[in-house]
């Protein structure tokens, strides 16, 4: 029986972190281990040139993300992994359906709204700062989308738009030459707040994460830079009401919390707090982190990786897009 086929793409923008990695990479990377669906996961890194002009950075950003997945779990035998511009196929793509794809789609989009609405505000014009691959961001994610014959794209609910802009793409091309694309369902996740040192939502914006794989002594220092009261050792505190709790939940075991949660009871110092949740996020990050140091001090070990899976998707893509081709009458 095919399984359905499941895609997701991570965009390079620097080494992931403890939110991304809950968040994100962990459902993925399980899912993928739940030999429900054929994964497809790749590395947006296109996506990324709408910001990131520095050749150095880009490079660099791609070999970070590419490590932290590998080192956290996933399986380049299990999960097809590749770099986006490796397969320009996509690309032709992103023009063909760029013709059918309705300007209006694109004035709402959200991130453009939201640059040119900050624009607004700033006093400046509307356009200032937007180059044509933000403002057409929708259709290349289209393109990764459907020249897969995509089933399942998971997605956070902010992200739903990206999902009904394809289709909808989908929709215009098809009512002209029949059911050649085919509609993506968007699988919407339950978004699992993961909390950052000042309490918000941990996020590179924010400036509060803690970024995956920092050195012990970097890490521990981040984390005694977490928000606290001022309550003394000795007072009882609510587990329930703590930053350093909340972390420390993703990363032990229930008979963990329950000790951890009675010394909160008890009295415990927010020193002797965040020591105990470095300990169990350093344990739990020990051997990926190793990994990642070896995979990043051999980046063409992660060239061989992405290339692997583009070679594996390269003939399903020229496949696909010979047939949409032919269907709109550049090729015969």
């Amino acid at each position: 029986m095919t399984k359905p086929i499941c895609l997701t793409g991570i965009k390079p923008t620097g080494m992931p972190h403890l939110g991304n990695y809950l968040g994100a990479i962990k459902p993925a990377i399980e899912m993928a281990n739940s030999n429900q669906y054929d994964c497809f996961y790749f590395i947006a890194d296109y996506h990324s040139l709408t910001t990131i002009h520095q050749p150095k950075l880009m490079s660099q950003y791609v070999y970070e993300v590419a490590a932290t997945w590998l080192s956290m779990g996933l399986d380049p035998e299990k999960v097809t992994i590749y770099r986006q511009s490796d397969l320009p196929q996509i690309m032709e793509m992103n023009w063909i359906l760029s013709c059918f794809t309705a300007k209006g789609h694109m004035n709402r989009a959200h991130a453009y709204k939201a640059l040119s609405q900050a624009n607004i505000d700033a006093g400046r014009d509307s356009d200032q700062g937007v180059n044509m691959g933000i403002y057409g961001y929708p259709v290349l994610m289209a393109a990764d989308i459907l020249f897969l014959r995509t089933n399942l794209v998971p997605v956070g609910a902010d992200q739903l738009q990206h999902i009904e802009i394809a289709r909808e793409i989908v929709s215009s091309f098809n009512a002209v030459y029949g059911e050649v694309l085919v509609a993506p369902e968007a699988m919407v996740q339950s978004e699992t707040l993961i909390p950052g040192l000042d309490g918000r939502k941990m996020s590179k914006s924010y400036q509060n994460t803690i970024p995956l794989f920092l050195p012990e002594k970097k890490l521990q220092k981040l984390i005694n830079k977490i928000k606290t009261d001022s309550l003394p050792p000795e007072a009882p505190k609510d587990p329930a009401d703590s930053l350093i709790f909340d972390l420390y939940k993703f990363f032990s075991t229930k008979q963990q919390q329950d000790e951890l949660a009675a010394w909160f009871k008890r009295g415990i110092g927010w020193g002797e707090a965040k020591a105990e949740l470095f300990k169990v996020i350093n344990a739990g990050l020990e051997q990926p982190r190793a990994r990642y140091e070896e995979l990043m001090a051999n980046p063409k070990e992660i060239d061989r990786i992405l290339e692997m899976g583009a070679e594996k998707v390269r003939p399903k893509a020229q496949e696909f897009l010979t047939k949409v081709k032919k269907a709109t009458g550049i090729i015969c």
